[in-house]
């Protein structure tokens, strides 16, 4: 593209490319990709979907082989500071420079096809890691499963966290339809492995239509992790799981599979950082199921809670809030910038009237009040992506 030189220009050029932020569909980006990999992608490819837990298992499967020779890449998203992040090649992002050149040769074979912003990244991640010659490639799923952009791959292992009721506008609102669109990554002869408690049948239903080797996790990992919460037991024995499936071409021993599974980090799942005394806790939980496995945790150590909370309106926000006031005391609610963000009012509305809560015009200003609060030792900033973003911008 003439005239698109940095990093930041393509990106905004990029979200005015296509009308519509999320637009489900493989077609558009089927047809880029078969000129960009006439023969499929030259490394193994593991696709991990999900309603929650996917960022964890792809941080546990990726610490494992970082352990290892084998080179390894991860595509995540959405990124939480900068977008580089979406792209990590042995435990680095990429650089501005080798975005761009991807973006050039998207650009060179597009011919008007209007991709979105996802689909961009989508094939950008494929051309990096190509040209940096990795072993294996985790892609995360963005949304659904069946037609979301990293599904034009034909994975060589598709694994699916667990099955909860988000996004209801695009898969669904019942556990089965939404596990017939997560099941849209399985492919015939090819193992799935699912770490869902109590998995919908359209999991094995689709399954047994393609032909796919779906397995059930029988139990959760069972040694030590440096990522909080019991619900990551299971997400740290489903990546063993998969690692396992791979076996054949890249053997890994039990011993590696310990250390990697322990050492894995990812920021904003419980994380915590202490300021100015007191504790802080970053959380991106964005729906009801994960909101509930945060208030999981908060209730493990009862003490006066103050949340710095947002969420977007496509959002079952009242659910949400449900799930977690037990272990809120105070609420300071921040606007957010973006187009699918709950305005003030709106998100004023989804609250019980014995709800205490405090209107903030920024995030800065919130962190500030919450900081000055003396009856409140501890914090929880989440609701979205978008709201930790904001609060680890300002606390930087």
């Amino acid at each position: 593209m003439g005239g698109l030189k940095t990093l930041s220009q393509w990106l905004t050029w990029q979200q005015g490319c296509h009308t519509q932020e999320i637009d489900l569909g493989l077609e558009r980006i089927q047809n880029v990709y078969s000129k960009l990999f006439p023969n499929g992608v030259p490394f193994t490819t593991i696709t991990v979907a999900g309603t929650n837990g996917k960022g964890s298992t792809v941080a546990f499967i990726e610490s494992v082989y970082l352990k290892t020779s084998f080179k390894i890449a991860k595509f995540t998203s959405p990124h939480i500071l900068n977008y580089n992040e979406r792209f990590m090649v042995d435990g680095s992002q990429a650089t501005d420079q080798q975005i761009c050149d991807a973006f050039e040769e998207i650009e060179q074979v597009r011919d008007n096809i209007s991709l979105t912003y996802f689909e961009f990244s989508t094939l950008a991640a494929l051309l990096i890691f190509a040209k940096q010659k990795v072993n294996i490639a985790i892609l995360e799923v963005g949304l659904g499963g069946r037609l979301d952009s990293t599904n034009v791959v034909d994975t060589d292992i598709a694994v699916i966290t667990n099955i909860a009721i988000d996004h209801v506008d695009y898969l669904g609102d019942t556990r089965e339809l939404i596990g017939h669109e997560k099941s849209g990554i399985m492919r015939a002869n090819i193992p799935c492995v699912c770490g869902d408690i109590d998995p919908p049948k359209s999991l094995q239903k689709h399954a047994d239509t393609i032909g796919a080797l779906l397995e059930f996790l029988q139990q959760p990992y069972t040694g030590r992790l440096s990522l909080k919460g019991d619900h990551q037991q299971q997400n740290a024995g489903l990546a063993a799981l998969c690692i396992k499936k791979l076996d054949y071409k890249f053997a890994v021993d039990d011993t590696t599979i310990y250390q990697g599974l322990e050492s894995a980090q990812l920021e904003a799942r419980f994380q915590i950082k202490q300021i100015r005394n007191k504790c802080v806790i970053f959380d991106v939980a964005h729906n009801e199921a994960a909101v509930h496995v945060l208030s999981k945790e908060l209730a493990k150590d009862k003490q006066p809670t103050l949340a710095i909370f947002s969420a977007l309106k496509d959002k079952n926000i009242v659910r949400m809030i449900g799930a977690i006031s037990p272990n809120i005391d105070e609420w300071l609610l921040v606007p957010l910038d973006v187009h699918r963000a709950a305005d003030m009012n709106f998100l004023i509305d989804q609250f019980p009237l014995k709800a205490v809560i405090h209107a903030s015009d920024s995030m800065d200003l919130a962190i500030d009040q919450a900081l000055k609060q003396h009856s409140y030792q501890r914090i929880v900033i989440f609701g979205s992506f978008y709201v930790v973003a904001d609060a680890l911008k300002v606390l930087k």
